[in-house]
């Protein structure tokens, strides 16, 4: 492949674990907004999963109809309102494997990054801003960018372009995520795929997603940048 210009990480399990901060503040989003304590998002949605789609589809199993859009709305803004105190006081929180020695290094090897993540864009600063990684990504596709994943990483390498004032061969741009539904985002977009075991799925669910690239995390050798 070309030399990498362009890399966008997921956030949830690539770069870093809430220790459950998301799924605390869904569950008081749905008890503050609409008075059904206990709802738990996990029953309902899956890793990798944008935002908008786990709040559609854990409202309309918790609550017995599809959200309207407002309804909606208030869902996900009442889970933002508290995202980030439940952040700030996870005691599982924790900045995976490789992270804080990686990201710099690829700042000085001159790559552009930027993140493309399910989160809705606000979540995901909340999620970042803990371990201070937020000045690392210049650019991003975001959950309320698009539902779909391969929209909102399309996204994100047109902002990339933008940013860098020129068209980028899809070869140099690399997604890196930790679960099947980032390689395919990736897969979809033409941009090289880069699996990481740290999150749900384990390195032989990750090799099964068939990425560019496989990594037990994010210590071992990145690939197409220098050590």
């Amino acid at each position: 492949m070309s030399s990498l210009k362009l890399i966008l990480f997921d956030i949830d399990g690539t770069l870093i674990d809430t220790g459950g901060a998301g799924a605390r503040s869904w569950t008081w989003a749905f008890e503050h907004a609409f008075d059904r304590p206990g709802v738990d998002i996990g029953k309902y949605s899956s890793a990798g999963m944008t935002d908008p789609v786990v709040a559609r589809k854990t409202f309309t199993e918790a609550m017995g109809h599809e959200p309207s859009g407002e309804e909606l709305a208030r869902l996900m803004a009442a889970y933002l309102s508290v995202l980030p105190d439940y952040v700030t006081s996870s005691e599982g929180y924790r900045v995976l494997p490789g992270v804080e020695e990686l990201l710099p290094r690829l700042y000085e090897a001159g790559i552009l990054l930027g993140v493309t993540t399910g989160a809705l864009e606000a979540g995901a600063h909340a999620k970042l801003g803990r371990a201070r990684l937020n000045h690392f990504f210049l650019v991003g596709g975001y959950g309320s960018d698009s539902e779909d994943r391969v929209e909102l990483t399309t996204m994100a390498i047109k902002r990339g372009e933008r940013l860098l004032g020129t068209s980028l061969d899809l070869r140099q741009v690399a997604v890196v995520g930790d679960t099947p539904l980032d390689i395919s985002a990736a897969q979809g977009a033409g941009v090289v795929s880069i699996g990481v075991a740290t999150g749900k799925y384990d390195l032989d669910e990750m090799r099964a997603a068939n990425p560019d690239y496989a990594l037990a995390d994010l210590t071992e050798p990145f690939p197409d940048v220098p050590g």
